[in-house]
């Protein structure tokens, strides 16, 4: 299962490369900071594409996130603080009167505290970093769908909720951010053949156990213990990864969502010992996988089926 991917989030460079427009409405209305929502989540290179903006629409994007960020900033001084003052009183016990409390306060403070202080630094800092890039399950990504013939770009959460399930089924069904080849006429017959969309990545990321990598056997005695790797094509490039997408309204509020679709793994990804991959749809595919036909799946598998040879290089992540 593809549980993190590196997304394109330069938005000007999508828009020219790929002919198509960007949905400013859905980023306006993700962005909206209306009482009692909490904060989307969303790469910092997602917010930071807005960066610049020349419309009027744009720049209410930019000060709708920039009001995230100043309410965002004042909880973590205000974190800070009271992560301060737990960790002096029990380094000032610990001085007079070791207990496992303080030792246990000490720590604790001092976690919560690097974590605030990187948090803050990330808010201000201006030069994008890769991990700006990355999405896990339930963070926001740009996603390119097709309306009325015309490619256009989309904020949707990765994980998919679909329009007949409840809210709960995102706790139940976790693994609801990749759909299944086999599964696409079962699970997900509510979106495939209806509602098809790309997300372009530079990089995805899997879980792999260790012992798989070097291709030898789980030891009597031995931990199975997972590694992180990262998947870059080679020559470096954009991967068009399949994906099905969700409109969804509830008393929650309205959700786009989508799920990647992954199948049997590319050899270079079976090599490093993971069993399934994402599905990169060929540049030539592009408009027929947007625009699919209900009645005419047969199609669809075909381009799903209808793979480049991509070689991958991997490394562990940090």
């Amino acid at each position: 299962m593809c549980y993190s991917a590196l997304i394109r989030a330069d938005y000007a460079k999508l828009l020219r490369e790929y002919g198509a427009v960007l949905s400013l409405e859905e980023f306006a209305e993700l962005y909206a900071h209306d009482p009692g929502k909490k904060r989307p989540k969303t790469p910092k290179a997602m917010d930071d594409g807005f960066a610049g903006a020349r419309t009027e629409q744009g720049r209410d994007i930019v000060a709708k996130i920039q009001q995230w960020h100043a309410e965002e900033q004042q909880a973590l001084q205000a974190e800070l603080v009271k992560q301060s003052e737990r960790r002096d009183i029990a380094a000032a016990t610990l001085a007079t009167r070791p207990t496992q409390k303080a030792r246990n306060d000490l720590r604790v403070a001092g976690n919560r505290i690097e974590r605030a202080q990187a948090r803050l630094d990330d808010l201000h800092r201006v030069q994008l970093l890769p991990r700006d890039n990355r999405i896990f399950p339930g963070t926001y990504a740009p996603v390119m769908v097709s309306e009325n013939g015309q490619r256009v770009i989309k904020p949707m959460r990765y994980q998919c909720r679909l329009p007949d399930k409840p809210a709960r089924n995102d706790v139940l069904y976790p693994g609801t951010y990749n759909a299944r080849r086999d599964s696409l006429e079962g699970y997900w017959r509510g979106a495939f053949g209806l509602r098809h969309g790309v997300v372009m990545v530079r990089a995805f990321y899997e879980h792999v156990p260790r012992h798989a990598i070097t291709g030898r056997q789980l030891g009597s005695d031995e931990k199975e213990q997972d590694v992180i790797l990262e998947f870059r094509p080679d020559p470096p490039r954009d991967l068009l990864l399949a994906c099905l997408w969700a409109e969804w309204e509830g008393p929650e509020g309205r959700l786009l969502s989508f799920a990647t679709i992954t199948d049997a793994p590319p050899t270079d990804v079976a090599a490093a010992g993971h069993d399934r991959g994402v599905v990169p749809i060929r540049p030539e595919h592009l408009d027929g996988w947007l625009n699919p036909d209900p009645d005419q799946l047969g199609l669809q598998y075909a381009i799903l089926d209808d793979r480049e040879d991509i070689h991958y290089v991997y490394e562990e992540a940090a």
